[in-house]
């Protein structure tokens, strides 16, 4: 081969593989959609008006969890070199209580009903 065949021939490679590259780029990102989609076929589906009554609870929620009390946190202190106390470490230790907030302010905007039992194809019986 001469040099411009070889370099004709490189040129090719190379836009191949480009366009491979653009094709495998295309294929993960349908890959990714189909994966996601297929998280979300059983999730109930919600109107914007919807999520912004979760969001608005949710928000209420926190607002309703007390941060200023200091019995909320587990505090550690230490000292400078200079004598100063400052905190080495603060840390949310009644998350439970704010999880519970939220809930129960999520929970409000819902009525819960029984799973149905889809153990049994024809029988449909709501789990207890």
């Amino acid at each position: 081969m001469t040099k411009e065949e070889l370099e004709v021939n490189i040129a090719a490679l190379e836009l191949l593989v480009s366009e491979a590259a653009d094709k495998s780029t295309d294929f993960k990102a349908q890959l990714e959609k189909a994966k996601q989609d297929l998280a979300d076929i059983n999730k109930p589906e919600l109107t914007s008006s919807q999520m912004d009554d979760v969001y608005e609870a949710i928000e209420r929620g926190v607002m309703a969890f007390d941060f200023s009390d200091s019995d909320n946190y587990d505090k550690e202190f230490g000292i400078d070199y200079d004598g100063r106390v400052h905190f080495e470490n603060l840390e949310l230790c009644n998350s439970q209580d704010l999880v519970e907030e939220i809930v129960q302010r999520v929970h409000r905007l819902f009525v819960e009903v029984e799973e149905l039992d889809t153990t049994e194809a024809d029988n449909h019986k709501p789990v207890k």
